[in-house]
């Protein structure tokens, strides 16, 4: 009994020295925190997790945020030593350098742990950025995580910063970032579009205006159009892009550049186009860019009419392919799975639905967007977290839609050919195109006899022998009618 009670008194001894060794003690200006030693966080990342368990999304979901958070955090240092060498000396920068390209390369990504969701206008998340690449820099340069002496998380890391400056330039940086691969989809989208135009160029079917006959087109036409107003929404986006490059970082708490070193501003700047590639320039007015989220609001806007146009063209398709017996049924969506659990045979337009609803959140997300933007008060707007998540969700959706649009929609269309050939013959839109040659009063009266017999215009016109079968094959030559010589 001795002996037993001797060796469980060695395991508890055993035990509270490895738990002992599992965290690491950091204090702020609300007193002390156990640290697991592990984590690369600090003790203000520690607090934050305590108090914003909300949606579960952390920045973990968009790696480009977490670059960007590197990213921006590299202008700084690079900028801080050379407007102040004593500042921030070159050991210093030089283990703040490995660890910001480390983040960059992915890795240490699940030290940033914040819930987007979060109050205090982004210091938890500034915070967070602040602690991991400090201490990732002291084990860099051969310290112990918490040995802040050598690197500390706000004396280099935040120099000449603000959460106020820092966090909307790095967002502006993320989303910058993350729209590369959006606007590689629609490019890509754009011409999947284009090679459908060429394909069917020749296929004669009518055009229609609110949903009545109008006048004949091809349905290589019609794919042109949907080409074309994606290759115009490329260079709306890439114009909302724009918004973002001017960035209020040096301007610290509220703009005046209280604390920041001399030349930091133009110089963080300058460090941010060399290592994103676009052309970042400080705004002109660090106030009022403290205080505004405007940029953001006009680059969701141009994500919304991304969304607008996407949603439209889902409609297109889901109506031209309507039916298969009762509908338009002009073209064919590849059948990607089985439509119902109780209508046998029934495959619905599942990639274009998807297309719609993914457009209709990044809708929403704009609104949110707005909301934010004019809700926040004097010289800082507080809601920049909602804008961060609801932007980034907005280009994930939209570029992943994009490309399964394509790859499971788009690509697979056909052409009902017979079906098309079919609504051109009984028509009545066709006698638009007979106009130059009956004139106008026979058109008409031909148009009337048509809805009312129910007979097709080509039908009527054959029945008088108004016009030979040469004469008839001529008009309706696709390149003469559409306008394509």
């Amino acid at each position: 009994m001795k002996k037993l009670t001797t060796v469980l008194l060695l395991s508890f001894l055993i035990i509270g020295a490895v738990s002992a060794q599992k965290f690491r003690t950091e204090e702020d200006l609300l007193g002390k925190k156990e640290i697991p030693f592990d984590a690369y966080y600090g003790i203000q990342t520690h607090r934050a997790l305590e108090n914003f368990q909300i949606s579960g999304l952390t920045p973990q979901h968009y790696p480009k945020l977490i670059e960007a958070f590197a990213v921006v955090k590299l202008a700084c240092a690079r900028a801080n030593h050379k407007a102040d060498p004593k500042a921030l000396p070159a050991n210093v920068l030089e283990g703040i350098e490995k660890a910001c390209k480390a983040i960059v390369e992915g890795q240490y990504h699940d030290q940033f742990v914040v819930d987007l969701f979060q109050g205090g206008a982004g210091t938890s998340a500034n915070m967070n950025a602040n602690e991991v690449i400090a201490n990732v820099a002291l084990e860099m340069i051969g310290k112990k995580k918490g040995d802040y002496h050598s690197i500390e998380p706000h004396d280099h890391l935040n120099l000449s910063q603000s959460t106020n400056d820092y966090y909307p330039t790095a967002l502006k940086v993320a989303m910058v970032l993350k729209n590369k691969a959006l606007l590689e989809e629609m490019v890509l989208l754009q011409k999947a579009f284009e090679q459908k135009a060429v394909v069917y160029k020749d296929i004669l079917k009518m055009g229609r205006t609110e949903l009545q006959d109008a006048v004949p087109m091809t349905v290589g036409q019609e794919f042109q159009a949907f080409a074309s107003a994606m290759k115009s929404e490329i260079k709306q986006l890439k114009a909302a892009e724009a918004h973002l490059y001017s960035v209020n970082m040096g301007g610290t708490a509220i703009g005046t550049k209280l604390n920041a070193l001399d030349g930091f501003v133009e110089g963080c700047a300058k460090e941010l186009a060399v290592l994103t590639g676009k052309p970042i320039t400080p705004a002109e007015d660090l106030i009022y860019a403290t205080s505004d989220l405007s940029a953001f609001v006009a680059f969701s806007s141009g994500l919304k009419s991304v969304a607008v146009r996407m949603s439209k063209t889902a409609n297109d398709l889901i109506l031209l392919s309507s039916g298969p017996r009762t509908g338009l049924y002009e073209i064919n969506l590849p059948a990607m799975q089985p439509g119902s659990s109780i209508m046998p045979g029934k495959v619905n337009p599942v990639m274009a639905e998807l297309m719609n609803l993914v457009s209709m959140r990044v809708m929403a997300n704009d609104l949110a967007i707005t909301l934010s933007a004019k809700s926040g008060q004097l010289q800082l707007n507080a809601y920049e977290p909602l804008v961060l998540s609801a932007t980034m969700e907005s280009q994930k959706i939209l570029t992943n839609t994009l490309r399964t649009f394509r790859t499971k929609c788009i690509d697979g269309i056909t052409v009902n050919e017979a079906t098309v050939a079919g609504h051109i013959e009984r028509s009545i839109g066709i006698v638009t195109a007979l106009n130059p040659v009956l004139g106008y009063d026979k058109a008409t009266e031909l148009a009337a006899e048509a809805m009312k017999t129910g007979k097709g215009i080509l039908e009527l016109v054959r029945e008088k022998k108004l016009l030979s079968e040469k004469q008839i094959k001529e008009i309706l030559d696709p390149a003469k009618m559409t306008g394509q010589e």
